[in-house]
């Protein structure tokens, strides 16, 4: 008999699982020094080199609320359809065709006035990302492909989709070669609140994710979304309309991921140029799984990965750090906080008795 086995908690483990979270966060960090280490860098210095970028001033904790903002919606899509274990990797196409959707608005009614160009931005974002994720749902349904696959394959067509038009029919003449459109009207931009450095995209994701809470909780079709997700047979027994869940899930998915495009474009860039593709789809997968799925620690997961962007960015100035490290760090801290799931669920037991 093996001295060590490994068996399922009978109890949750409650306070515990936030030490195993720090503990593999650490963990992580640690592994992150070693590979500065391997390249010539120190450890120690590097990592507070990192922190210091990330959250060591005003600058940068504004800059890391604004790239928060996309991660955000976008990893709420994502929870979304995990939770009824359906694999969204789509989040990128998704947000990309959001982007195109509201740039399509901007630049066919240049002299619309605020509160009707905005909802319009709005409303075909949405309808472009949820387009695109509605897709693979029907093509799951139908065909009984994998959604994994055809999310992530989409993601490209959808990138060079956006690729298409700044560089042809929406290429701006006066952007000197370029490929970005033309600025959006200055009542086609989100804001700023007052006189303050944030836009008004936070407020857009501290409503969306309230609705979002509410909608999981309260809502018949949010517990059904919960029960389905954690026994899809037995949901089919009670009756539970899995395969409309799958459809509803993947469209409500890729409309947040799709706002999310459209923030990126009017509040951040003002216009739609190849540059807005940083990678948000696929940083939102890796939030969604360190929150749990949870819309609170959502929030909180998609500034801090947000701050390390910002951080990896004064590494890279500071200390000639690859900017590939950033996408290192966001991997060590999925596999291991997913790592240490094992032992909020399961505890190790070690034999001591000879047999």
């Amino acid at each position: 008999m093996s001295p060590l086995r490994v068996v399922k908690r009978q109890e949750p483990l409650g306070w515990g699982s936030c030490l195993v979270l720090l503990a593999a966060i650490a963990f992580s960090l640690l592994l992150c020094g070693i590979i500065l280490s391997i390249g010539g860098t120190s450890p120690l210095e590097g990592i507070i080199v990192l922190f210091k970028g990330a959250f060591g001033s005003r600058y940068a904790f504004q800059d890391a609320l604004l790239k928060g903002t996309p991660i955000f919606l976008c990893s709420l899509g994502v929870a979304l359809a995990f939770r009824l274990q359906v694999w969204n990797i789509g989040a990128e196409g998704q947000y990309a065709l959001g982007a195109v959707g509201a740039t399509w608005m901007a630049l066919s009614f240049p002299d619309a006035p605020t509160y009707v160009i905005l909802p319009l931005m709005i409303a075909m974002a949405i309808v472009a990302g949820g387009i695109w994720g509605f897709i693979p749902a029907l093509l799951r349904q139908k065909l009984n492909t994998n959604e994994i696959i055809v999310t992530l394959m989409m993601n490209y067509i959808a990138i060079l989709i956006l690729d298409y038009l700044v560089f042809g029919i929406w290429k701006d003449p006066a952007s000197f070669g370029f490929p970005m459109t033309a600025e959006f009207s200055e009542a086609a931009i989100v804001g700023k609140i007052g006189s303050s450095n944030f836009s008004w995209g936070l407020v857009h994701c501290l409503g969306l994710g309230l609705l979002f809470w509410i909608f999981m909780s309260f809502s018949r079709l949010g517990f059904e979304i919960k029960a389905s997700g954690d026994n899809v047979r037995a949901a089919r027994y009670a009756g539970i309309p899995y395969d409309r869940l799958v459809m509803l899930v993947m469209i409500l998915s890729g409309a947040l991921a799709g706002w999310a495009g459209f923030l990126e474009a009017s509040s951040t860039v003002n216009r739609l140029q190849p540059s807005i593709m940083v990678g948000y789809g696929y940083t939102a997968i890796v939030v969604a799984w360190l929150a749990r799925l949870n819309p609170l620690f959502i929030g909180i997961a998609s500034f801090l990965l947000a701050g390390l962007r910002v951080g990896v960015e004064g590494l890279q100035l500071d200390m000639q750090v690859p900017a590939a490290f950033g996408g290192i760090i966001e991997g060590l801290l999925l596999l291991t906080v997913l790592a240490g799931g094992l032992f909020t669920n399961y505890r190790i037991v070690v034999n001591l008795k000879k047999p």
